[in-house]
This record gives structure tokens, C-alpha cells and sequence, in this order.
């Protein structure tokens, strides 16, 4: 899928920019980025423009321009997740890799900017990176073990479980609420509670004979939890969007206009353009946000 995602997009001067193959370390790194500040960021309408180039024309030059303008954004979140022990360098290109495949997907009819849209595959593709080299032990061999690394701790925290090691009822409550086995909750808790040790830490059982840096307590935010809020986001997304289009045309372009818009659209303006009072514009908006929750939490508790 990423080959063809590389494939699909232009060959050009700044084809090494955007696939990263010349982001180094210290001088190649700082030069990469002085590079990438010289592409002008666009406007919303320049955006609009180019994805629409892209999308309907498959236009080269167009994807260059929406792809060049954003790689600055691409290392703003890498530098964001430089604490979790992986080269900077590596960040920006599996970032680059997920601006690649934001721009296979983004639908520009949609209303959302491109950067907005882009940030979710940018970071998906860093948490992968991030992910595949947490531990010298991969984790997850199977779905049910991925769906337990992804939700551990949301079905610990829905629970009340508070204990880092489970017993074997704590163990049969979670496999329950995730609808795993036993011993997929078992394994995987074990592999992600358990902390890699350097081997150069010496054999000897003296306090000061061990390794430091095996021994200093890890004060970061669990990349599990990271990557379950990550899921959770993605999710509300999709959620929203797919019941969004169930509205009639007017109650769901007003609940856009006063609720998903920045600045909000007044009332005084929909109720111009729709010809109605302000007061039925705020019944509809209203109406139409009870009816968009209460499908979403109707469906969110069912699944």
C-alpha cells in the first residue's frame, strides 16, 4: 500500500523532501528543515484549489504544492514525540509517509483543510514507528492481542481496576469486557508491563553494581494510552461524520456552520439565508445536535 502510495505520487525535484530519504541527523536534519521553510503555507483556497487538481486531474504539480506546504507540519508533531527514544529523522519520514497516504484519501468537498485531515495519518504513521520499536519484543501477534494492547488500560480504568497485576478475576472481567480470552489479556499485560533490560546491566545482585539508566523510573505517558486516545479520536470522527449524513441538508449544514465552524456562523446570517427567524435557526441547531448525540452514544453503547 505505501509503494503504491509512492508510486502514485509525482517524481520531482522535491520527491527526496517529501519522502524524507535525506533527513539525517545534526546537519543533515537542520538542513532538511531549512529546506522545507522555504515552500510557502497555503490558504484555505489554495488548498481547496490543489486537491481538487489532484483529486479530480491526478495533477503532479498540484499534489507537489498540497505535499511541500505541509512537510513543515510533519516535523512540528515529530519534534512533539521526540521523548519517546526514536530518532527525529525516522519521525519525519514515516511522517511523510502518512502525509502521503492523507492526500490518496482526503476528499476536499468535505470542508475539513487538509491539514486538519492530514494530522490524523501523520501521527497514525509515527505511532507505528513509535510502536514497532517500544519493546525488542513486538507487540501483538494477533488481532485479539492488538485489541487488548490498544484497550488495556480504557477497560482497566471502565472496571476500576487500579492493580498493575491482575488477578485471575481481574484477568476474566477484562477478557469479558473486550470480548478476548483470558490468556490474550494475561499475555499481553505481562508484555506491556514489562520493562526491556540492557544487557550490559552487570549479573551481581549489589545495588550499585546495576545499570542506571535499566534502573531510572520511566515518567512518560504509556504509548498504550497514547495510541488508545488516538484510536478513540479516530473513531468519534468517523462516528460523526457517518451520522452527520443521515441529517436532512438544512438542520446538518446548520449544525456545521454554528457548531463545526471556527469562527461559528451567526444566526443573524443562517436565518438570512435560509429565511427564517434566529429563533428557529437555534431550534433546528439545537434539534439537530440532539438528535447527531444521541445516534452517536445509542451506537457507541451498543458496540
Amino acid at each position: 500500500m505505501k509503494k503504491q502510495i509512492k508510486n502514485a505520487l509525482p517524481v520531482s525535484k522535491n520527491q527526496s523532501l517529501v519522502v524524507a530519504h535525506n533527513v539525517n541527523e545534526d546537519a543533515g536534519l537542520v538542513q532538511y528543515i531549512q529546506e522545507i521553510q522555504k515552500f510557502p503555507i497555503l490558504t484555505a483556497e489554495e488548498e481547496y484549489e490543489y486537491a481538487n487538481k489532484w483529486v479530480k486531474n491526478q495533477d503532479a504539480i498540484a499534489a507537489e504544492k498540497l505535499l511541500a506546504s505541509h512537510l513543515r507540519l510533519v516535523v512540528s508533531v515529530a519534534y512533539d514525540f521526540r521523548n519517546y527514544g526514536i530518532p527525529v529523522s525516522e519521525l519525519i519520514a514515516s511522517g511523510n509517509m502518512g502525509l502521503m497516504q492523507a492526500l490518496q484519501k482526503f476528499d476536499p468537498e468535505k470542508g475539513f483543510r487538509f491539514s486538519t485531515y492530514a494530522m490524523f495519518w501523520i501521527k497514525a504513521e509515527m505511532y507505528e514507528t513509535i510502536l514497532n520499536n517500544w519493546s525488542i519484543v513486538k507487540i501483538g501477534t494477533s488481532a485479539n492481542q492488538k485489541r487488548v494492547f490498544f484497550n488495556l488500560s480504557r477497560a482497566k480504568r471502565a472496571l476500576g481496576i487500579m492493580d498493575k497485576n491482575l488477578s485471575e478475576e481481574q484477568t476474566r472481567q477484562i477478557a469479558d469486557y473486550l470480548k478476548v480470552p483470558e490468556n490474550d489479556v494475561k499475555r499481553m499485560s505481562t508484555r506491556i508491563s514489562a520493562r526491556d533490560v540492557s544487557l550490559n546491566a552487570p549479573m551481581h545482585s549489589d545495588s550499585e553494581m546495576h545499570d542506571v539508566l535499566s534502573n531510572m523510573p520511566d515518567d512518560k505517558v504509556g504509548i498504550e494510552d497514547t495510541i488508545e486516545q488516538m484510536q478513540l479520536r479516530h473513531r468519534g470522527f468517523e462516528l460523526l461524520k457517518k451520522h452527520l449524513a443521515t441529517l436532512p441538508e438544512r438542520d446538518r449544514e446548520i449544525l456545521k456552520a454554528r457548531r463545526l465552524s471556527d469562527p461559528a456562523v451567526t444566526l443573524e446570517s443562517l436565518s438570512q439565508k435560509y429565511g427564517i427567524s434566529r429563533e428557529r435557526v437555534r431550534q433546528i441547531e439545537e434539534r439537530a445536535f440532539n438528535k447527531l448525540k444521541s445516534e452517536i452514544l445509542k451506537e457507541t453503547q451498543g458496540s
